[in-house]
């Protein structure tokens, strides 16, 4: 079976926002909006809250089921840190 995508005439255009063209030597303006946007990300991700070693599972699930466990510990952990003046 083949499935063909057609392009919609219903789709909305959202936003201005023009991207920036690759440049060979970029402006001051983009580094310095790009060091803003790769230190907002570096501040959110706050790292992957599954400790260092080596972990085997027996099965997919368990290895799955563990990685939700240890982020959803490190997502509480870290919104108490920021809860707290």
């Amino acid at each position: 079976m083949v499935c063909i995508l057609e392009r919609s005439t219903h789709m909305r255009h959202v936003g201005s926002r023009q991207e920036a063209p690759v440049a060979a030597n970029p402006s001051g303006r983009l580094l310095a909006e790009g060091a803003r946007f790769n230190e907002a990300v570096a501040w959110l991700s706050g790292g992957t809250f599954v400790r260092k070693g080596i972990y085997r599972f027996r099965t997919h699930e368990e290895a799955n089921r563990h990685a939700q466990d240890c982020l959803a510990r490190g997502m509480g952990e870290l919104a108490a840190r920021r809860a707290d003046p």
